[in-house]
């Protein structure tokens, strides 16, 4: 996947949100004073005096100093220092010969349990100039977050999946840098948004207590740590900022959706979804906050269904069934041939299954047929069937039987109603391709007025996009994570109660869902 200059969108409707630059790397171009008789300051001492002078004090390791030495020889005393916000203070990451303020690069990355993607980003102006995407190498190691951190239960298999996510990253920094005819080296900073065990097994930590009773992780604020102790194939001097995590399952990447949204600025009632691998819940406004998180399971991930493949080139990414004949009419992502079905286009066909009447709102095809033929094999460009299988069916179900459990709860625990919300975010870039009426038809998205529901490109992208270009921005997902109180529902029997009878669609109580009443009543399917 590749993208362009607007390729994080905080919005759909909208550019990425707006900043002041203020960066956590920062670029000086210094014409210092030659040394003679009169001034005999050492090297080091002449550049940290100067830098001292425009930005601060900065710090400057003995790695670097046989270097600053000889770039300010070499250059006439005419150099451009790169430096890097510490969390204490400024370190210097590089020294360059001459004026080079004008090639400064950061990356903004996104670290999912099943796709992981990196924008190159122009520290000037926090412009987005590229973006990439792959899979997490981990997946070789376990699909589901539960088999990772099993797998990472000693230090061999620990660093095999530290190493397999840093590859990917690697793999993406790579290709981005070829593209864009820069050099790693010259990427100075990095922000980053994950969930709780992806920082983990990012940073090389034990991440077994996270699944066990009390679920208390190593860290949830790790901070800013030096891009070379992970191995990120960046500056090994650049800062890396890494989103702080509330708990076992509500990871950096919700808090930095939340800074991306925006709604700890405002007084309006909100409730941010983010349905990945976990099911990722916020509630609250400007006052208060509270969440909750828990495993919804892989089935909306790509190559988990039976024709299952990631949203990109050939992937069906939506679905119509014909009342008639019962026959699927489908689009795919660049019109290309048909190679599987995408987490988008898997919800589609399941919520056009359920208003034809085919499967029941259990989720079970009323015929006791195992598949539906979305894609003959003659019109794939696998040469076999694409379908969406009963297997399929079930997996949504629980994940959207986990999301209703965990609204209702969440909703309840603080004395409020659906209909005082002024705003519902569909986070993650699932969320972003998701068509909305599908989601409210199967359940997984609160049956409300369409105008307060708004579509959120990857807004854990867009947040480590924020942080990256802005101190206070960082500051802010501090004070996020501080203020957000977290419902740990792997302790909850009420939340196990809620989820086994919420595997209805839409849900349990229908008048939850008026809409999807009025359509089911429409195609005479249900009595009002």
């Amino acid at each position: 996947m590749t993208g362009g200059k607007n390729s994080i969108l905080i919005l759909r409707e909208r550019k990425a949100v707006d900043i002041v630059p203020d960066p956590i790397s920062k670029k000086n171009y210094l014409d210092l004073p030659a040394p003679g008789l009169s001034d005999n300051r050492a090297d080091v001492d002449r550049l940290r005096q100067e830098l001292a002078r425009v930005i601060g004090p900065v710090s400057i390791g003995p790695g670097i100093m046989n270097s600053v030495s000889r770039v300010l020889r070499e250059s006439g005393w005419k150099a451009t220092a790169t430096v890097g916000v510490t969390d204490s203070g400024w370190r210097l990451v590089d020294l360059e010969g001459g004026d080079t303020t004008a090639r400064h690069f950061g990356i903004a990355v996104d670290i999912g349990t099943t796709t992981v993607v990196v924008y190159l980003v122009d520290m000037r102006t926090g412009e987005v100039l590229d973006v990439e995407a792959g899979y997490n190498g981990q997946i070789k190691y376990g699909e589901d977050i539960l088999t990772r951190i099993f797998n990472a239960g000693d230090s061999e298999g620990l660093g095999l999946l530290q190493s397999a996510v840093v590859g990917s990253l690697n793999e993406l920094i790579a290709d981005l840098s070829e593209r864009n005819g820069i050099d790693g080296k010259e990427i100075s900073a990095a922000a980053v948004g994950a969930n709780t065990t992806m920082v983990h097994l990012f940073l090389g930590l034990d991440p077994s207590n996270i699944c066990v009773a009390p679920y208390i992780p190593v860290v949830n604020s790790p901070g800013i740590v030096e891009a070379g102790f992970i191995g990120l194939g960046v500056n090994s001097r650049s800062p890396v900022y890494i989103f702080p995590s509330i708990g076992s399952y509500l990871g950096g990447d919700v808090i930095a959706g939340v800074l991306a949204c925006g709604m700890h600025r405002r007084d309006e009632l909100a409730l941010l979804v983010d349905i990945g691998t976990n099911g990722e819940i916020v509630l609250g406004n400007s006052q208060w906050m509270v969440a909750c998180a828990g495993a919804a399971g892989p089935a909306l991930e790509g190559g988990v269904a039976a024709s299952g493949m990631r949203a990109e080139m050939g992937a069906v990414d939506s679905i119509r069934i014909s009342p008639e004949t019962e026959r699927a009419v489908y689009s795919t992502i660049g019109e290309k041939s048909p190679l599987g079905i995408c987490g988008s286009g898997l919800v589609d066909g399941i919520a056009e299954l359920f208003l034809n009447d085919i499967i029941d709102r259990s989720g079970r095809f009323r015929d006791g047929r195992d598949s539906y033929l979305v894609v003959p094999s003659g019109e794939s460009g696998t040469g076999s069937d694409i379908v969406i299988s009963q297997v399929d069916i079930n997996n949504l179900m629980r994940t959207k039987g986990a999301v209703n459990a965990a609204v209702d709860l969440l909703m309840e625990s603080v004395g409020c109603d659906l209909k005082e919300l002024g705003k519902f975010y569909a986070a993650g870039a699932f969320g972003h391709h998701l068509d909305i009426e599908s989601a409210v038809t199967l359940g997984l998205y609160p049956d409300l007025p369409r105008d307060k529901m708004v579509r959120v490109g990857n807004s854990s992208g867009e947040g480590a996009r924020m942080a990256l270009m802005s101190l206070q921005s960082m500051r802010d997902a501090a004070d996020i994570a501080a203020n957000i109180t977290y419902f740990e529902l792997n302790a909850s029997q009420d939340f196990m109660n809620r989820f086994v009878s919420s595997k209805f669609i839409p849900h349990t109580n229908m008048d939850y869902y008026p809409t999807v009443k009025k359509k089911l009543a429409d195609r005479k399917l249900l009595k009002i």
